[in-house]
């Protein structure tokens, strides 16, 4: 019997490195190569990179620095350890990767992940690979169909790509550049997958693409289907609870997709909705081809469909050139808004954007000020809306046990995580939790009744 090899993915970033880990996993499990928490026993260690955040290079070649060590103690002991970047890092800056860093055998952009297999031959064979260029064939027709078990193991909730690649190309951005143009996955295929997901246990499904709601993949009729209308046709597959989606763009916002807001129960009210700015002279030097009250009136759309909604949004602050009033408006606008969370950013030049060529800058003291602004105002919000939900009773996905002893933990339709102590058998279950008092971002509750009428199936049922 042969020994199974040993694989360690290190993923940053976006939702949809998380999910291209998975089919990294995937494919690889045909050459006989499973799971290792620990880089250090690998025979192969992947860093799945991301090149959005600010010093995404310097992270990756600091951990390869800490992963030539481990590479080299392994070769003392007899054992050969192959390094592989994935990722954005590794589509912007592939020939750099191989010049700077020596102990990497094969670099692979996000394009590709289905060559690996061939990728590992040509390194044992020629010493290194690099495959960085956008393939000419369907990127989507490779995905590989991940083993039941596989499923099982992963839990009750999915990722699921329907789209990738971008082509609003904001000036900041570098996705375009590293993903390529907008595609999108023919309506049967997500059908497929979601099927399968759900026949083994999968509850919650979460539609992801860089730009997803921009979704046109063809329908069954051979029309391109908007993404309302596919979550209208998801949203019937047997065993499917929960439907989410990210990451969205206020510009493709369809009346398809605030209808299946309006009528799919099983469509989450939480939208991650990003913004960046409330100035509008802003947001045009960020090419978003939106104003603040264009946003506003989208937000407007769905509050109108489900009163019940919250938001999410991303938030830059010190885009070259943002004066003081300007950031004032984007405080403004959070504040109209009210968001139950948010995430922001200080700006940093990714190379080869237009903004990276602005010179009128902003001190890094100034961001570093008007960032904890931000935050403390974002912060206010997210306190007050979890603290909204003490003392009512909400529907809770349990996941998994938590790490106090005898707790388990869910996610509420906003994704916050919830604890009750309760045994093992509830996860898979959507139950109702009364809320009684809140840990910093988490619920704490007790399950508010065990009738039968209240419990959800189960995994598998």
């Amino acid at each position: 019997m042969t020994t199974p090899r040993k694989l360690h993915i290190k993923s940053y970033g976006c939702q949809m490195n998380v999910y291209d880990a998975q089919r990294m996993v995937d494919t690889l499990a045909g050459e006989g190569f499973v799971e290792t928490a620990s880089a250090d026993d690998a025979d192969l260690v992947i860093l799945n990179t991301c090149h959005i955040r600010e010093k995404a290079s310097e992270k990756v070649y600091s951990e390869l620095g800490r992963l030539r060590v481990a590479k080299e103690e392994a070769a003392r002991a007899g054992r050969e350890m192959k390094i592989a970047v994935a990722g954005c890092v590794a589509q912007a800056e592939g020939e750099e990767i191989i010049h700077r860093a020596p102990t990497v055998d094969i670099v692979v952009g996000p394009q590709s992940y289905h060559h690996l297999p061939q990728l590992l031959q040509r390194a044992r064979a020629n010493g290194r690979a690099l495959e960085t260029e956008f393939p000419v064939e369907d990127k989507f027709g490779f995905l590989p169909q991940p083993k039941p078990d596989a499923i099982r193991a992963r839990g009750i909730s999915a990722f699921v790509t329907v789209q990738e690649g971008c082509d609003k190309f904001c000036t900041f951005c570098v996705v375009p550049y590293t993903r390529g143009a907008e595609v999108s996955r023919p309506v049967a295929k997500i059908i497929d997958d979601v099927m399968q997901l759900a026949d083994n246990g999968v509850r919650e499904i979460t539609l992801i693409g860089q730009n997803v709601n921009a979704y046109h993949g063809e329908g069954p009729d051979g029309r391109a289907w908007p993404l309302g209308k596919l979550l209208q046709r998801l949203a019937e597959i047997p065993g499917v609870a929960r439907l989410r989606y990210s990451t969205s763009h206020p510009r493709d916002v369809d009346d398809s997709l605030i209808a299946a807001h309006r009528d799919l129960p099983e469509l989450m009210p939480f939208v991650h909705l990003p913004v960046q700015s409330g100035s509008d002279r802003i947001l045009a030097a960020m090419n978003r081809k939106h104003t603040a009250d264009d946003y506003r009136r989208v937000i407007d759309r769905f509050r109108a469909a489900r009163q019940d909604i919250a938001f999410s949004s991303d938030f830059i602050v010190g885009f070259p050139g943002e004066t003081r009033e300007e950031f004032s408006a984007t405080l403004a606008l959070v504040t109209q808004i009210g968001y139950a969370a948010s995430y922001s950013f200080k700006y940093s030049p990714r190379p080869g954007t237009p903004a990276a060529e602005m010179r009128e800058t902003v001190s890094a003291l100034e961001m570093d000020e008007r960032l904890g602004r931000l935050q403390g105002l974002i912060d206010s919000q997210q306190s007050a809306f979890n603290r909204a939900a003490i003392g009512t009773t909400v529907d809770v996905l349990f996941e998994r046990a938590a790490r106090n002893p005898g707790q388990i933990v869910g996610r509420t339709a906003y994704l916050q995580p919830a604890h009750v102590m309760a045994s093992p058998d509830i996860i898979g279950k959507i139950l109702p939790v009364r809320i009684d008092s809140l840990e910093r971002y988490s619920l704490i509750g007790e399950l508010a009744t065990s009738a039968p009428s209240l419990v959800s199936q189960t995994i598998g049922a």
